[in-house]
């Protein structure tokens, strides 16, 4: 009899009772929660759901986040032209103040793309190799303004890093804007390009973060601006030209990102980027797209890229709901699996199953938990904004993003693809660190990172159908939460 009151007093000591842990919860979900603040939760109504935790360790750390953000598109910025100016503010704080989307991390292109209006280069003049009639003007009316306007609305500022789709024909083995190759004659020339940009830029008080090399460099199926590099001309190219380029101009501390496509193509690209010390000199880090699949994260590709250069920068810079006219205010088409990709239509047979039908919002959360949890450290969407059509775009690519306007009747629509952009970009800062979150419910999808300033943001995504209930654990304190169907969760912790 003693033995048993010792062992059950000792059993007592080994589970005692957390504390309380005090917890801040928003909440989007397909029922129309919109960053909804909730203070009551349900209890779960089964023994089984009750053995659902999901439990912190903040002593085990990954990679440090460089941010979350979108881009800014010539097709975006002549938008917010044609609204008037209280939505024009409207769109901007959204995504830009420190109450709202707080973007940290911005793309934009250099010289044309898709969506923009038209071909255009900085570099109009054949055979300029010196660069002399290098300008800026066709940025002045739309996307530089827009820029600004972000800039003064962002209390706490943001990165931005420019991407060429391709140099002017003229450079080029194919004399056209959409594929063909940069001809070795230029590879200086092309150099000079990235250093002009910047001075170009810093003279309209905009001061450029980095880069990547080119927009997919595979190419996009000869449809519009396009120049193509293997995994050894772009190394090459960067190795003996734009990194000495950049050093020499004194803009060493700019940053290179080199691939700039499709995830499953990362390993032959940071085998090659990342071959030897003087390959790897001039790269600070690999940028990736998530267009190889509308599901599948290819979370083996991630890690092997990280494991190639775990001290480098691996960041998601372009992802969107593509192939699709954007539904206009219906919340609940962005939840439900009715969106196609390219890939429906167009990829190989063999590929197709990489490209089923999905729901916006699905996509979204999925991928960025997913690269969160596996090594990447930036997430940065694609258009900010877009028309009822999914442009403008020059060679109609219609895709959808998450503020749609419509310019004639000056109305704006905030979709539910935006209120997940801002569970991740809002919570989660520049300098956070990815930290253990260990969750016992597969249909649950969970990251978690602690903040320079101490909190700690959780991220829980819930797929399915029905209500989920889970125990959140942090040391010796405990709290249980309740998460909608069909529902994203942002949990800060600041205690």
């Amino acid at each position: 009899m003693l033995l048993i009151m010792i062992s059950a007093y000792k059993e007592k000591e080994e589970k005692p009772v957390l504390k309380k842990l005090e917890v801040t919860v928003f909440e989007t979900s397909e029922s129309g929660n919109k960053l909804t603040k909730l203070t009551k939760f349900n209890e779960p109504k089964d023994t089984v759901a009750k053995t659902t935790s999901i439990v912190l360790n903040t002593k085990k750390q990954y990679q440090t986040i460089t941010g979350f953000g979108g881009a800014f598109t010539e097709s975006s910025a002549y938008l917010l032209n044609k609204l008037s100016k209280e939505n024009r503010d409207l769109i901007i704080k959204a995504y830009f103040d420190k109450d709202e989307a707080n973007y940290s991390l911005t793309r934009t292109h250099m010289n044309s793309c898709d969506f923009s209006l038209t071909n255009y280069s900085y570099t109009p003049v054949a055979d300029d190799v010196n660069l002399e009639h290098f300008t800026i003007e066709e940025d002045r009316d739309d996307l530089i303004p827009m820029i600004k306007d972000a800039m003064a609305a962002s209390q706490d500022g943001f990165k931005i890093f420019a991407s060429p789709w391709s140099a002017a024909p003229w450079m080029k083995d194919n004399n056209h804007w959409v594929g063909g190759k940069l001809l070795k004659k230029y590879y200086d020339t092309w150099a000079l390009f990235f250093s002009k940009y910047t001075d170009a830029y810093k003279a309209e008080g905009i001061d450029i973060w980095g880069f990547t090399v080119e927009n997919e460099p595979h190419g996009n199926g000869n449809n519009w601006e396009s120049m193509h590099f293997t995994p050894e001309e772009m190394t090459e190219f960067v190795q003996h030209h734009l990194g000495p380029k950049l050093e020499k101009d004194g803009k060493g501390d700019l940053i290179i990102l080199g691939y700039d496509q499709n995830r499953a193509g990362l390993k032959e690209w940071v085998d090659v980027m990342y071959k030897d010390e003087a390959s790897s000199k001039y790269y600070d880090g690999t940028a990736i797209h998530w267009y190889e699949s509308t599901y599948e994260i290819f979370a083996e590709d991630l890690q092997y890229a990280h494991n190639k250069a775990p001290n480098k920068y691996l960041i998601e810079t372009e992802g969107c709901i593509d192939d699709e006219v954007p539904v206009w205010k219906d919340d609940a088409w962005y939840w439900k699996k009715e969106a196609t990709d390219w890939g429906w239509k167009w990829a190989k047979e063999e590929e197709k199953y990489l490209h089923p039908k999905y729901a916006p919002v699905n996509r979204y959360a999925r991928d960025i938990i997913g690269c969160l949890n596996n090594w990447v450290d930036g997430w940065v969407d694609w258009n900010m904004v877009l028309d009822r059509q999914g442009g403008p775009n020059w060679f109609k690519n219609w895709c959808i993003a998450p503020i749609i306007v419509d310019p004639e009747a000056d109305e704006v629509y905030m979709t539910p693809i935006y209120y997940t952009m801002v569970h991740f970009s809002k919570y989660i800062r520049p300098g956070a660190k990815i930290i253990d979150a260990q969750n016992t419910d597969k249909d649950l999808m969970v990251t978690a990172a602690k903040n320079p300033d101490g909190s700690i943001a959780v991220v829980v995504f819930n797929e399915g159908k029905t209500e989920k209930y889970f125990s959140l654990q942090l040391g010796e304190t405990s709290t249980n939460i309740s998460i909608n169907p069909q529902a994203i969760q942002t949990i800060v912790i600041t205690n």
